[in-house]
């Protein structure tokens, strides 16, 4: 398998609790958004507690966990906006 990569962009509290708004993940071939997210939880466990509430985009189009990625691919973890 050859090794692939994908950018994660993070918003709004996620980037304020990872301190920084992009990551470069690693990734084999074939991986899912849902393996995504676990690679960015080993790196910011800070995160893992917004995991329920996170919607997921592949390429600016919302995206299923079971959604494949693939080498270049932008994955955004959006967290629920609250406001009033």
């Amino acid at each position: 398998m050859t090794a692939q990569s994908v950018t994660v962009r993070l918003f709004a509290v996620l980037r304020e609790r990872a301190g920084t708004a992009e990551i470069v993940i690693s990734i084999e071939e074939g991986s899912t958004v849902a393996q995504v997210l676990d690679r960015v939880f080993e790196r910011y466990p800070q995160l893992r507690s917004f995991d329920a509430f996170l919607r997921t985009a592949v390429n600016a189009r919302y995206a299923a966990r079971g959604t494949t990625v693939t080498d270049g691919d932008e994955v955004a973890l959006i967290s629920p906006v609250s406001g009033g």
